[in-house]
């Protein structure tokens, strides 16, 4: 009977979370090098196609155009369809389309193609909410977040560099060809793979009861698998427009701003308002989005261990996104400098700040009403979103009339209000009922 015992207690939690959490890395580099591949060729494509700057400012703005409209209707399906076959839905639909923009013709063909794409990637970060929500427990989930986040930045980091290459070797066209077909492939490998907690294999029982016990969501799909209806209300709505929840909404849109600016106009930023020779270019691309990579691993240990440590959540999470946003206010000293070195510098810094806020996911979890999540992680969205929509329009008509100098005090303005609203709105961080 003592053996028996002992060998129960001496049995430890298997890591397979971990491997959930590669899945959803991956997932989000090709997720976002997807969106980012416009900026690398946008430069050819204006001089093929004679395309005005105000004009692509349209182009890219139309993926946030659909990206954002399908939020609240792509955590709807999330609800109800599961993690799983929406993920793979949505893979496969953004990398055909992805693919399919290197036979784009003219303005008109990648504005609708881009507009497709944004709209199957629109309930790409409500899934990947979902899915480190059922994986990982309370404890885990700041540096859970903070790594599959962390893959937007790498990604574009060493792939960035690479599609350039890819361009001034082959074509614009072949940096679609690309990046579409590793898409498809990997759209392919999540559906034969991904399972949720309680149904996967290599999870043993005491990993499972670890983090059902530090409040993962083990069954995050089960209402979905069991298809429980339950009635939507009006109620529900207010919970969704709670104040704290408005607060992280603000706070997401401010993030989201940064971001598309170096999704979008960074390259052409530094090749024609600063002179800058495209290949030098690339490499100056490099270095921010490692800045932003390092910020956002940094960001999510160090929610973390100040959870471990006694702190509150809402200290833990909120201090970090806070001192990021105010961080990234610096973007505006580039407008002082001309030295290719200093701008390299105070772009890093700017990004790295963008990346030490990029731990906003973790809030959502702990705040949103537990049948709601998919539904608020896509009002999240859709709000950060919005920065999505703005930015490559506001940026296009500036940098078209005035310069990119006024763009950039935009963009640090939005990144202190957003800073704010964690101050004052989000306050202490706890589920609402």
């Amino acid at each position: 009977m003592d053996k028996t015992i002992d060998s129960v207690e001496v049995i430890k939690p298997t890591k397979r979370r971990y491997i959930t959490l590669l899945m959803i890395f991956v997932t989000v580099v090709i997720c976002y090098v997807d969106r980012a591949n416009l900026a690398v060729a946008s430069a050819k494509i204006q001089q093929e196609f004679g395309i005005t700057k105000t004009e692509m400012g349209y182009v890219f703005s139309a993926f946030a155009w659909t990206y954002t409209a399908c939020q609240i209707p792509g955590g709807w399906f999330l609800d109800r369809v599961g993690s799983k076959l929406t993920y793979f839905i949505a893979i496969m639909g953004w990398s055909v389309a992805t693919l399919l923009q290197g036979f784009a013709g003219g303005l008109a063909s990648l504005i609708g193609l881009r507009a497709v794409t944004g709209l199957f990637e629109a309930p790409a970060f409500p899934v990947n909410n979902r899915v480190v929500t059922s994986w990982f427990p309370e404890q885990e989930r700041a540096g859970a977040v903070g790594f599959y986040t962390s893959g937007q930045f790498v990604g574009l980091a060493f792939l960035t560099p690479m599609l350039i290459w890819v361009q001034e070797i082959l074509s614009w066209h072949w940096v679609f060809f690309i990046t579409g077909g590793i898409g498809i492939i990997w759209a392919l490998i999540w559906h034969f793979n991904y399972q949720n907690p309680r149904k996967s294999q290599g999870i043993n029982k005491a990993e499972l009861e670890y983090i059902e016990q530090g409040g993962g969501m083990v069954d995050g799909d089960a209402l979905v698998e069991k298809k429980e209806k339950v009635p939507f209300t009006r109620a529900d709505w207010k919970l969704i427009f709670h104040r704290k929840l408005i607060g992280v909404y603000l706070g997401q849109f401010a993030i989201t701003s940064m971001l598309w600016f170096f999704l979008t106009w960074f390259p052409n930023y530094l090749t024609q308002e600063k002179g800058i020779a495209a290949l030098t270019a690339g490499f100056m691309t490099t270095v921010p989005f490692l800045a932003a990579f390092f910020g956002v691993l940094l960001s999510g240990q160090l929610a973390d261990k100040l959870t471990r440590s006694g702190k509150s959540i809402g200290f833990a999470r909120k201090t970090p996104i806070i001192c990021g946003l105010l961080l990234s206010s610096c973007i505006m000293g580039a407008n002082y400098t001309n030295d290719p070195i200093w701008i390299m510098v105070l772009m890093a810094v700017a990004f790295f700040g963008n990346g030490f806020a990029s731990i906003t996911w973790s809030l959502v979890s702990s705040l949103a009403p537990v049948r709601l999540i998919g539904l608020t992680g896509g009002v999240f969205n859709f709000i950060g979103g919005l920065g999505g929509i703005t930015v490559p329009l506001v940026v296009g008509y500036l940098a078209q009339n005035y310069g990119f100098a006024p763009s950039l005090i935009y963009i640090s303005v939005v990144a202190v209000i957003g800073a704010f609203s964690y101050i004052l709105l989000v306050g202490e961080v706890k589920r609402i009922a």
